[in-house]
């Protein structure tokens, strides 16, 4: 996975933490967890706002639909 795998690091990040709210994880906190994920393969220096954003929107997405 890529920084621009929002989607797929969506759906590892809410697999891995599932009672976790992604809007109540800092985005410093969001890239260590991103970079910790089996199958992440990118440069960690590449990541910045606008990527983690996506990928916390997709994680998001994925936690909403859990939750119900």
């Amino acid at each position: 996975m890529k920084w621009t795998s929002s989607e797929d690091i969506g759906i590892a990040l809410a697999e891995k933490f599932p009672g976790v709210d992604p809007l109540t994880v800092r985005f410093t906190d969001l890239r260590e967890r991103v970079i910790a994920l089996d199958g992440f393969d990118d440069d960690a220096k590449t990541s910045n706002e606008s990527k983690l954003e996506a990928i916390q929107m997709a994680w998001y997405e994925e936690w909403k639909e859990l939750q119900s």
